[in-house]
């Protein structure tokens, strides 16, 4: 059980934009492993082994291969309840949009629909050179594009900028916002971590939900440590008995 203040009730209750920015930690829910965790991805491999440009250009039928088997598994994952209601929460208010750090595609599959991928996602390819989206690679050769380019996954490497029509849309959501979440994310990883810091900049009501402390949790109004999948349906539970009551 968490300890929800009346004022975090009104806020929600009140608000007619709300904005929010997930992190690797509301996948780990759903048994998809962190990047940077205890037991991260990157504790048992090098990030310029596998995701960078020059990774693939050196060696792209390993990093294809990688990926392939990343996808399979994360095919095979379900969202959470923290993705359900998140999903809920967006059919209740009447401007909500969700950034996310996370390429595993679970808030769509969730039912959201206005999502940021700020780092793309794993479940699409595309060219190289021109850009062009690509399905159904085939990896029994290297997977090309019809202008020539090779495939690869539309995610974001190290090293090369996030999608700026994506980011912009992100940080004007953020702006705006009369509340803003920040879930699961160490807000370590720029330049998504200013996120919440502009909401809050900008007069948002920012609540934070983490396992651990975060470098922007003595800024933010209220933040409550825990899982996502348990925190935010008590929360949200709370958030609809308000608004019966008040009916």
């Amino acid at each position: 059980m968490i300890e929800i203040s009346d004022n975090v009730l009104d806020r929600l209750v009140d608000a007619k934009k709300v904005a929010v920015l997930t992190g690797a930690g509301i996948s780990a829910e759903s048994g998809i492993a962190t990047f940077r965790g205890k037991d991260g991805i990157w504790t048992k491999l090098k990030p310029d082994e596998l995701a960078s440009m020059e990774a693939f250009l050196r060696n792209p039928a390993r990093v294809l291969e990688w990926y392939e088997h990343r996808r399979t598994i994360i095919e095979q994952v379900q969202p959470n309840p923290a993705h359900i209601i998140l999903a809920e929460m967006e059919k209740f208010y009447p401007d909500f949009s969700l950034s996310t750090q996370n390429i595993d595609g679970l808030h769509k599959k969730a039912g959201s629909t206005i999502v940021y991928e700020l780092h793309g996602s794993i479940l699409r390819n595309r060219c190289n050179e021109c850009g062009r989206l690509i399905e159904n690679i085939k990896l029994d050769e290297l997977p090309r594009c019809d202008c020539g380019g090779l495939v690869r996954p539309d995610v974001v490497w190290f090293g090369e900028m996030l999608p700026i029509d994506i980011l912009d849309m992100s940080y004007a959501a953020a702006q705006e916002a009369d509340v803003y979440f920040s879930i699961g994310t160490s807000a370590a990883v720029y330049p998504a971590a200013y996120l919440p810091i502009e909401a809050k900049n900008n007069g948002a009501f920012v609540i934070e939900i983490n396992l651990d402390t975060t470098t922007i949790s003595n800024y933010v109004d209220v933040s409550y440590r825990g899982k996502a999948g348990e925190i935010l349906p008590e929360l949200w539970n709370a958030v609809k008995n308000k608004i019966n009551a008040i009916n």
